[in-house]
């Protein structure tokens, strides 16, 4: 993704991400929030989403280049 994450959430760990995450999809599934709130939700929820995708991403390129690197290592 090459949108732009807020800098508030760029420093959040993926685990506050995801967890800020879940409360955004509980208060938009429950309802009772003005359209522009809902707006303003949906919108946090999208960028939070990004950075825990981002996040995993990273952890995956990572196990990636130790797996390489191991195997390297080990001859295989």
């Amino acid at each position: 993704m090459t949108e732009q994450i807020p800098e508030d959430i760029a420093q959040l760990s993926y685990e506050q991400a995801r967890e800020e995450l879940m409360a955004v999809v509980n208060q938009l599934e429950t309802g009772g929030v003005p359209l522009e709130a809902s707006l303003a939700l949906w919108e946090r929820g999208e960028a939070l989403a990004a950075h825990c995708e981002n996040w995993l991403k990273g952890v995956s390129q990572r196990l990636e280049q130790a797996r390489a690197n191991h195997n390297q290592a080990s001859g295989e």
